[in-house]
């Protein structure tokens, strides 16, 4: 390499390097949408993050059982055209759920929106939000298209890089944006076997399996449009679910953009084999990427106060040997090096 070519590539990387410091400098503003589809009478509430330069104040004095870095509500928004994240949560979970990821990428020079699954919230639970996800991917793509119209953050979400992510159940939400075809039969059968009964067995709503066979759920799936969205460009799904019901490569032959698949070693919520490696597997040219030691599933939440650890001992305490904020920080950074390397 000559000394002027050299020279380029320097200042090219320093160039880079003061943009991201600059970005790392400036407050996380945070805005909420009520957005309704009426098509299908759901609400889809969005949260937004994203980089604004607007000094924090005052510390947000609203109760938050989680740990959270400060926000400026309805902070200006930035003047320059941004990648957008969406982030998918896990099944009665909710929009605020997986805040720890926002604010990295936040941080990394994202817009970042996550919305509320109706039904598959920690507050609205139904039977019929847990047994149908291909609801949720509908909800990203109604937000997106309405984010897109806001006269705000439409000028500056670059449609060209637009990226999604999900936890659990919103992993798959996020295969399923990039085009993997669920079979809720085989899905069904799974779950009514000695095994699958297990799996269903969710803290998050106990007796699920009761209600597996209610003519509305095989409706839901014999109405659901495709859902596949060609405007997201990469996708990373974490310990994502369902995955039982993809049993052959046809069903995610149309997964064509750049995929990573993270796991929990020790999840017993979502199994390794029969979820992660699975879809793993089957989509071939996926990342693939597990988290080692005694790392369960809900690892993934947001860390917790000590007054919700000890109401919610199974979402938000880990093994002694595990370090949440640690593990945090090993999966953000896998994400924003992913997109940062795939939303160019």
């Amino acid at each position: 390499m000559n000394r002027s070519i050299l020279i380029t590539v320097i200042v090219a990387f320093l160039q880079l390097f003061s943009f991201e410091q600059k970005v790392a400098a400036q407050n996380i503003g945070q805005k909420t949408f009520q957005y309704k589809d009426e098509k299908r009478n759901r609400p889809v509430i969005t949260e937004v993050w994203y980089p604004t330069t607007d000094t924090l104040t005052q510390k947000d004095k609203a109760f938050s059982p989680f740990i959270r870095l400060q926000t400026v509500r309805n902070g200006k928004v930035p003047a320059q055209k941004m990648p957008l994240v969406f982030i998918s949560h896990g099944a009665g979970g909710g929009r605020l759920t997986l805040e720890w990821l926002a604010d990295k990428l936040v941080q990394n020079g994202f817009i970042v929106a996550a919305v509320d699954h109706y039904g598959n919230t920690f507050d609205h639970p139904t039977a019929e939000g847990f047994l149908e996800p291909w609801e949720r991917p509908q909800d990203i793509g109604f937000a997106l298209t309405s984010l897109l119209k806001d006269a705000d953050f439409g000028k500056v979400i670059d449609e060209q890089r637009l990226g999604m992510a999900g936890f659990s159940i919103g992993g798959y939400t996020t295969l399923a944006l990039a085009g993997a075809e669920i079979n809720a039969d085989t899905l069904k059968a799974y779950y009514k076997s000695p095994k699958g009964k297990r799996e269903i067995d969710l803290p998050e709503f106990p007796g699920l399996l009761n209600f597996i066979d209610k003519p509305e759920v095989a409706n839901s799936f014999k109405n659901a449009p495709p859902l596949k969205d060609a405007r997201f460009k990469a996708f990373f799904a974490i310990c994502p679910a369902a995955g039982q019901g993809f049993v052959n490569k046809a069903q995610v032959k149309n997964i064509h953009n750049p995929t990573y698949i993270v796991a929990a070693q020790a999840d017993s919520i979502a199994p390794t084999v029969t979820n992660a490696l699975q879809y793993h597997e089957l989509i071939g040219k996926s990342k693939y990427y597990v988290v080692k030691g005694k790392t369960g599933h809900y690892v993934f939440l947001n860390e917790a106060i000590d007054a919700l650890k000890k109401e919610e001992p199974t979402f938000f305490n880990d093994d002694a040997s595990v370090s949440r904020k640690q593990v945090h920080e090993e999966v953000s950074q896998l994400a924003t090096d992913f997109f940062k390397a795939n939303l160019k």
